[in-house]
């Protein structure tokens, strides 16, 4: 079969979410079979809303800036409108990534947010798969998923720092979110190539 094409649309104020946004990029693109496209949805073109629209997999990444996704990522979530009203995104894969500077920062209501917004295009969620890190006397903020989310991929970056600062476990962890959407969006599209030969 055809490889499946996966979406990053995302938004970085300060560009550690970009990082991550590139390391959910490399996880995707590691699996055989998948196109991966990143797209900075503050200066997308007519081409680009295309390859959204395309997408067998759609992955939304923001920083959290005031207990939610950027303002910039709510201008691309209200403008995503006329493709729900015409059900141009419904069930393709979504899947979510966030950046704050705190531990916490409120991400989980982002992650949220993006699922929310998933369920109004009817797409369906992928959550991260990875079991909470750095939860026990004997772990460390090292291991993946070390801010113990589940809906997506958390990351906790020093505000006073720049891109470099961006956790290699918080880079760990999206890579793994990548790949996972990927092959997910594989078994997908097989499935349904299966149902379409049945029918």
């Amino acid at each position: 079969m055809s490889a499946v094409s996966i979406a990053i649309a995302y938004h970085s104020g300060y560009g550690h979410t970009a990082q991550l946004a590139t390391a959910v990029q490399t996880g995707a693109a590691s699996v055989e079979g998948s196109e991966v496209h990143l797209l900075d949805v503050t200066a997308l073109t007519d081409a680009q809303w295309a390859l959204l629209d395309e997408a067998d997999a759609i992955i939304f990444g923001s920083p959290t800036y005031m207990g939610t996704a950027s303002g910039a990522f709510h201008v691309f979530a209200e403008a995503t409108s006329k493709r729900w009203i015409r059900r141009t995104w419904q069930d393709k894969l979504a899947a979510g990534f966030t950046n704050s500077g705190s531990k916490s920062g409120d991400k989980l209501h982002t992650l949220q947010y993006f699922t929310i917004l998933a369920a109004q295009h009817g797409m369906h969620w992928v959550n991260l798969d990875l079991p909470s890190g750095w939860n026990t006397s004997t772990s460390t903020e090292h291991e993946n998923n070390r801010l113990g989310f589940y809906l997506g991929a958390g990351a906790a970056t020093h505000i006073d720092q720049g891109i470099e600062a961006v956790h290699g476990a918080d880079l760990s962890t999206a890579t793994h979110l990548g790949r996972r959407v990927a092959e997910q969006a594989l078994i997908y599209a097989r499935g349904r190539a299966m149902t379409t030969q049945a029918a």
